[in-house]
This record gives structure tokens, C-alpha cells and sequence, in this order.
């Protein structure tokens, strides 16, 4: 068989998954192959526990069709499915010893008592627990007991197993060596994992495939190499890995403008003069004294020993860089810097300002995100009464302190720092984003008050185009 014509052992087409009012997922489209490692990576609340359960069949998909090796799984029942589930909290059962969490499954399924003994075996010796199997669950440490947890997933030979952060509970030497136990139990059963994290460096570690999700959609599918060089959206770069991200202006192919000056670039395609997000990785920075050679001059601010590398943030030209390097640079130490053509990551941005859908009530007052605002007054000869589309800039955005003071309210859900000012992403209570480019510091979670002056609100014509 032609490798084109290989069917994916999971299929996952136009899924959403609705709680009420709140949408966990949004018409989520993925790919499988057999074998393969894929890791569903995202913050808290980003919608991939609830596509792993989907997948295990612990819940229902509210729309769209999921198929296991070729057959439609969407309403069939968790025991039926070809898959095991890892839970992060393991769920062994207190009262059965080691023999008898594993060979559970195994003896529901009423197989012959010597076919149990030796695939418990076989499973113990796989996830090196072997005599451990008369040994009471309670008496283990926690690595013991996850790998109790997926010997037991394991025995029941499924073609998928679904591990749901299987190591969130473990402290982080055990956490880094089961990483490799789990890679190796991979390489051994050959089977397809699907794993669900939240941390980056687990994903980039262990996976063939990384699946990028956010507020339950998916951003970016592709391997570590190419998830982490090249990015997709401010999102991707700013959660994997640290970054560099500042607004510039595409000149030309492989020309870019940012930090007050022109930088060759690899990137084509881009139009001319166009805002782009630049993106520079903290280890793509060349550091030294100040020379000729130097692309930006600027002062070290703090340098910190990480460990294997320092990382200094350096201020040039009125912004803020992030540099790693295995020699120290002190604060306060004028430096220069150098970043290549090819260590330049140019993405498209993803809006130039705010745009709602909204109503002209009269020609100064308009209605969007569940609210009535005053506006700058409107020629209704050309923008007429009715539905209209309206843009306000990220920077005429107003936070308030005090949420009551605001014409509505929202929650900070993403902070992205431009290098100069921050980019947030508010989500308010008409749940719509709202996205704000500010030099006040905001935390994660923190409750805003939302206000736009009456001039910095521009009605156009919903057909418009921009």
C-alpha cells in the first residue's frame, strides 16, 4: 500500500463540544497516524482534556463525526473503544494489590487465568515494576503508581492509549525520568499515544507530532522542530518556549523593519510595508562587547545564571531583548547585539486593530459587545442606520482598576509582551475578545473595567472591506 493511502488510526472531523452557553470546543479537525506520538499541548482550560475524553469516550461530542482505525466511535460507549485511558491521578483501586489492578481489565474480558498471569507479567516487566506485583497500590511511591496506572492501560493491548498528564503529580526528577521510560514503552509497544500536557518542555521531549490548542481551537499541528522555528501565530511562539515577539513592518521580501532599523530576513511573500510580528528566540541573539560588527547597541539591564546559560535582558532602542548566552554580560554593561537573517521568524499578523459586529442607532451613538456607546458623529449618508462593523485601535482601549467604572467588564485571559508595551487579550463579559496594547502591568485572571472614548470609535459599512 501506497504510504498516501494509509488510513489515520483516529480521525477527528468538525468536533465541538458545547457546556451549556460556553463552547470547550470549536470545530476541531485532527489527524492520527498509527504509531505516532502526538502530544495536545495548551494552557488550563485551552479545551484538550475535553478532546482526550471525546476521544476516550467519557463525554459526547455536541457536533461532528470521530472514527477509531476507520470505524465511527462518536456515541459508542468508553468499554467498547480500542483505547486505555492514564489518568493524572492514576484511579487504582485501593483495595487490590499491584497483580490485581493490572489484570482487571483482563478478567473482565473472562480471559484464561494463564493467559492473565502472563500478560501481567509481560506488562510489569515493561514498565519495570517486575515483583512488584503482590505489593499493596497504597504502599507505593507516586512513580510507582503510574507506572502501576499504564501497565494496566497497557495489558489490554489497545491501538490507541490515551494519557491525560500522567505526570503533573510527579516531582521533577521523576517527572524527567519517566518522560524517557514513556518514550522508550512507545518505541517497545508501537502503538499510537496520545497525550495531553501543559508543559512545553514535556511535549517538545516526547513527541513525534505537538497539537497547539487555545481557548478550544487548534493553532498549530506539526513537529517540535517546526512548532518551535516556526511558530504560526504570536500565541504558538509566546507558549512554546521563550520568544522575542515585537511588532515590525515587511518592507520587502527578506527585508524587515523593527527596533528603529532595517534587518535582512529569509522570509518572502509578505507584501510590501505590511505589519508583521518578529519574532527572535532568546538563544538567536549574539551578545558581546560593543564593535562594528554590532546589528543593535544597547545596556544590560539584569543577568540571571540559569543553570547551563545566563539570560540577560538588554534595552535598545526604547525595547526590551531577552538574550541567552554562556557568558555574562553585568547590568548596567553597554553591549552590542547581532541576530541572522535566518534566526529571524516573521509571522502575519492576525488583526491590525479591534473589529466588532454592531448597530448605529443614531449618528453618535452606536451599539456593540452588549453595550451603547457614544461615537464620533457619523455621515449617514455613507454609513447608513443598521448593522455596521466597528474598529477600535488595541491602544484606545481603557483598563480600569475598579470593574464597575467601566461602560462594561472583562477578565485578562493572555499577556503578551511586545517588547515595549504589553498586548492583552481580554474577555468580556459580552464573551468577546478584546484586545489592548498598554504599559500598565496586568495579571492572569485579573477583573478590568472597559472604556473607549467617544473619537476613538470608527463606524464603517459592514460590507467594507479592509
Amino acid at each position: 500500500m501506497m504510504q498516501s493511502e494509509i488510513k489515520p488510526i483516529i480521525e477527528v472531523k468538525g468536533v465541538s463540544k458545547f457546556f451549556g452557553e460556553k463552547t470547550a470546543l470549536d470545530n476541531i479537525n485532527l489527524s492520527i497516524k498509527k504509531g505516532e506520538f502526538v502530544t495536545i499541548l495548551g494552557p488550563s482550560g485551552c479545551g484538550k482534556t475535553t478532546l482526550l475524553r471525546l476521544i476516550a469516550g467519557f463525554q459526547t461530542a455536541s457536533e461532528g463525526v470521530i472514527r477509531i482505525a476507520g470505524e465511527e466511535i462518536t456515541q459508542t460507549p468508553p468499554h467498547k473503544r480500542p483505547v486505555n485511558t492514564v489518568f493524572q491521578k492514576y484511579a487504582l483501586f485501593p483495595h487490590l494489590n499491584v497483580y490485581d489492578n493490572i489484570a482487571f481489565g483482563l478478567k473482565l474480558k473472562k480471559k484464561p487465568k494463564d493467559t492473565v498471569l502472563k500478560k501481567v507479567k509481560a506488562a510489569l516487566k515493561m514498565v519495570g515494576m517486575t515483583d512488584y506485583e503482590y505489593r499493596d497500590v497504597n504502599s507505593l511511591s507516586g512513580g510507582q503508581q503510574q507506572r502501576v496506572a499504564i501497565a494496566r492501560a497497557i495489558v489490554n493491548e489497545p491501538e490507541v492509549l490515551l494519557l491525560d498528564e500522567p505526570l503533573a503529580a510527579l516531582d521533577l526528577k521523576m517527572r524527567k525520568d519517566m518522560q524517557m521510560e514513556l518514550k522508550e514503552m512507545h518505541k517497545t509497544l508501537g502503538i499510537t499515544f496520545v497525550y495531553v500536557t501543559h508543559d512545553q518542555e514535556e511535549a517538545l521531549t516526547l513527541s513525534d507530532t505537538i497539537v497547539v490548542m487555545s481557548e478550544g481551537r487548534i493553532q498549530q499541528i506539526g513537529t517540535p522542530t517546526d512548532i518551535y522555528n516556526e511558530p504560526i501565530n504570536s500565541f504558538v511562539a509566546d507558549f512554546i518556549g521563550e520568544s522575542n515577539i515585537l511588532n515590525g513592518v515587511m518592507v520587502k521580501d527578506k527585508l524587515v523593519h523593527f527596533c528603529d532599523r532595517d534587518f535582512e530576513c529569509v522570509d518572502e511573500g509578505f507584501g510590501e510595508n505590511t505589519p508583521v510580528d518578529v519574532v527572535i528566540r532568546p538563544e538567536d541573539l549574539y551578545i558581546f562587547p560593543v564593535s562594528d560588527m554590532a546589528q543593535l547597541r544597547g545596556t544590560v539591564q539584569s543577568c540571571i545564571f540559569k543553570g547551563v546559560h545566563y539570560e540577560m535582558v538588554v534595552l535598545c532602542h526604547g525595547y526590551e531583548f531577552v538574550v541567552q548566552d554562556y557568558h555574562a554580560f553585568k547590568a548596567g554593561t553597554e553591549v552590542g547585539m547581532l541576530v541572522k537573517p535566518f534566526d529571524i521568524h516573521i509571522m502575519k499578523k492576525e488583526r491590525i486593530c479591534n473589529t466588532f459586529e454592531g448597530k448605529l442607532i443614531d449618528e453618535t451613538h452606536v451599539e456593540f459587545l452588549g453595550c451603547e456607546f457614544e461615537c464620533a458623529p457619523v455621515d449617514l449618508q455613507k454609513v447608513p442606520l443598521g448593522d455596521v462593523l466597528v474598529d477600535v485601535d488595541f491602544g484606545k482601549i481603557n483598563l480600569l482598576d475598579n470593574a464597575e467604572d467601566g461602560m462594561l467588564t472583562g477578565e485578562v485571559k493572555f499577556i503578551l509582551y511586545k517588547g515595549n508595551h504589553y498586548h492583552l487579550t481580554v474577555w468580556s463579559d459580552w464573551d468577546e475578545n478584546v484586545f489592548v496594547d498598554t504599559n500598565d502591568v496586568w495579571d492572569d485572571g485579573d477583573r478590568v473595567g472597559i472604556s473607549i472614548a467617544p473619537e476613538d470609535i470608527r463606524v464603517r459599512v459592514k460590507q467594507e472591506e479592509r
